[in-house]
Formats: C-alpha cells, structure tokens, sequence
C-alpha cells in the first residue's frame, strides 16, 4: 500500500511541475482516475486529503501571476510632480508625421516677422522730453514709450487746431452761405492738417482731445501702436532729431521669419506654402515658405527664401543662427518623425528608446532610428500627435534605471 502511494505522489508531482495554470481541468480528471483506482485499494480518504492540498498549491502561481502583472503595470510610467519636471528640464512635443531629408539642410538666419514690426520715426523734427520704456521691455498696445515736442511740432498741433475750428464752424453755417468750392477747401485743410498729427504718430483719441485743450500744445506722449518688445532704441533724454528719424522698433515676438540662404538645387525643391524644418540650437520649430527672391547672388551662388516660423512663448529672438531642413518631394517614401539626438536614449537591451507622455505620466517606448545628421534623428514606430520627451529623457532613463525595470512597447 506504502508503495502504491508514493507512485502515486511521485506522480502528482510530476503532474504538477509539468502542467501549467492552463491545464488545471486535465489535472482534475487524471486526480479523479487515480482516485478511483486509490478507493479500489481502500485509500479513499488520503486520496481526497492529497486533492484538496494539490488544487491549492495550483491556485497560488495564479495569484501570483496576477499580482506580478498588475505591479508591472503600475510600473510601466514615471511620475513627476511640477518640481521635478523643471529642475529635470523636462519638455514635451507633439510629433507630427514628416518627409524631411536630413541632408538637404541649409543656413539660414532669424529675422523680424516684418508683418508684425514697426518702426517709431516721426515725420516732423522733435525733441525727446523723457522716456517711459527700457530697451528689451514688452509693451502693450497704448501704453506711453516716449514724450517729444519741439517748435516743428508746437506749429503743427496750432495749425490743426485752428484749421478744426474753422471747420466747425463752416459745417454749421447754412448751406449756401459759402460757396462750395470755398467750403470743400477749408475741409481740405483741416484734414491736411489732421494728417500731418498723424504723421508724426498721434493718435486720433489724442487729435480729438487736442482740439478741446489747446493748453498741451507743444509736445504729446507717444503711444505704443502694437503690443511688442522694444528693440533699437536710441532716443536719447534732450536730443533734437530731424524728422523720419527712427527713435526704436516695436516687434512681436509671436512670429519669426527665417532668411535661407538655398544652392540652386534646392531652391529648385521649394514651393511656396511648402512645409519646413527649422533647427536653432536643441529646438526644431515647423515653417512655411512664404517667398523667394528669384535672384541668385553673384557672390554666394545661392537664393534668399523666407520661411514663416511661430515662436511661442518667445523663446527664439532675431540674430539668432538656425538650420533650415528642407521636405522630400511628393513621391517620398520615407515618413517618420524627426526628434532631437536628445530625446533618444538606450534601454536595457541596447535598444533605441523615447519617453512618451501620457495623462501627466512617461513611460519608456523602442523605436527605430532611420537617420542621425547634426544632431536631429529620423525615427519611426509611433503614431502622430505622441507627446514625446525631446528634452530632459536622460533623467527619465535614470529614473528608470534606478526603479529596477526596463519597458518595452513591443
């Protein structure tokens, strides 16, 4: 009987090394047999003591399987509170789906977006009185940048408010009083007048103000006609300037054009409304062409091409030195994203991998690398609009490493 019973224990555990969670019903029914043939030899009740103990030892790699899936789970993203992410210098693109080549890349320069600039050059011969602004401040549109007079102008506001009087007056007489002729040329003259304030950039809640108190004949603030930064500013505290002569330039930050200078060949590739690739330092920013001079230069060989870049948050400043990558032409077979050399790090395998971001949380994904060239990377195997870690992915893999665990997106 002893003999027969450790068989059948030599067998069970054999039964219960080989088989898997999986095959937990034919465990059962082979139990059963051998159950049957125990009740045969009168060892009913060992045989039940010995099923009960063997379905659950069978239960246990189950719930342990399962508490091991959920803890890789919770595993497989990073959290970092806002501290973290800035000492980090953590930051997040949206991918886009691009045909750019790598090679075809250009120098190019940051310009003003000249849609978006203005230059202060009263038209009249002036003083500077006093300043209100700083040279790099932002200012909103109205608000004071400099107080000018001078005779030139002191003339000028007079002239104009004797020529609204006698308007007024005229457009209340009667019709008939005076001849039309007469009438049309004192209009005439009032808004002559009006255009020469203009001229030397008073505004027309200023003009208005100025008829109804001619006590602040003789200098006037001048105002801000945008919302921009203060550049070139050279207006100096008690110095006379002639007139037209540029006193600073206010520019919106928001737009930058890019000034490329193209070989012959690759102006051939541009279109207008085509896209671009623009890299100045670490930050790649998407742009459009908006023109092209046509002309080659006799001293470089090469075209002038303008290209439309958004700037937010004013990261980027005229002066400053980029790259310009030029689009595939439309048969281009090979679509990717392109990411800075920053973004990629290996994983535990030697892999190629990008943190990506998601609800708050990164988590580590592989990818493929087509092409590395000055410090840009063509890679494919994520989708479009996947918020990818372009700066601070080293601090993450470290996080990674230091957790224990390395993730796979396979």
């Amino acid at each position: 009987m002893k003999t027969k019973l450790v068989a059948l224990l030599s067998l069970l555990a054999g039964l219960n090394a080989k088989f898997t969670v999986p095959h937990l019903k034919s465990r059962v029914v082979i139990i059963a047999q051998s159950t049957a043939w125990i009740n045969s030899q009168r060892g009913l009740l060992l045989c039940s003591g010995l099923l009960t103990s063997l379905l659950l030892l069978s239960s246990l790699p189950v719930q342990a399987s399962n508490e091991s899936t959920a803890t890789d789970h919770q595993e497989l993203l990073l959290s970092l509170n806002t501290e973290q992410r800035q000492l980090a210098g953590i930051e997040v693109s949206e991918l886009s789906l691009q045909a750019f080549n790598l090679q075809a890349v250009a120098t190019a320069q940051l310009i003003v977006d000249k849609d978006k600039t203005i230059t202060i050059a009263p038209q009249l011969d002036m003083q500077i009185l006093k300043r209100h602004v700083v040279p790099g401040e932002q200012v909103t549109q109205g608000q004071p940048l400099l107080t000018i007079g001078g005779a030139d102008i002191a003339a000028a506001q007079a002239d104009y408010i004797n020529a609204a009087t006698e308007w007024d007056r005229i457009k209340r007489m009667t019709p008939g009083t005076i001849s039309a002729s007469q009438r049309m040329q004192i209009e005439v003259n009032a808004e002559l007048k009006r255009a020469i304030l203009q001229a030397i950039m008073m505004t027309p809640a200023q003009i208005k103000a100025l008829a109804k108190s001619p006590s602040s004949i003789g200098q006037f603030q001048l105002l801000a006609p945008i919302n921009g930064r203060v550049q070139q500013d050279v207006a100096t505290l008690g110095q006379v300037l002639d007139a037209g002569t540029p006193l600073m330039q206010l520019t919106d930050e928001s737009y930058l054009w890019v000034q490329a200078e193209l070989t012959p060949i690759q102006a051939d590739q541009v279109d207008m409304g085509r896209n671009v690739l623009v890299r100045v330092g670490g930050r790649t920013r998407d742009g459009i062409i908006i023109g092209r001079s046509h002309e080659i230069s006799a001293q470089t060989r090469t075209e002038q091409v303008l290209v439309r870049m958004a700037n937010p948050g004013h990261e980027l400043h005229a002066g400053e030195f980029a790259e310009l990558y030029l689009a595939e032409d439309k048969q281009v077979k090979s679509v990717g994203f392109i990411v800075p050399d920053a973004a990629l790090t290996r994983s535990g395998d030697g892999d190629w991998q990008v943190f990506i971001e998601q609800e708050g949380k990164f988590s580590a994904v592989e990818v493929t690398v087509v092409e590395r060239q000055r410090g840009l990377s063509f890679i494919r195997g994520l989708t479009p609009k996947t918020r990818v870690v372009i700066s601070g992915a080293f601090f993450l893999a470290s996080e990674q490493a230091k957790a224990g665990f390395d993730i796979h997106n396979h």
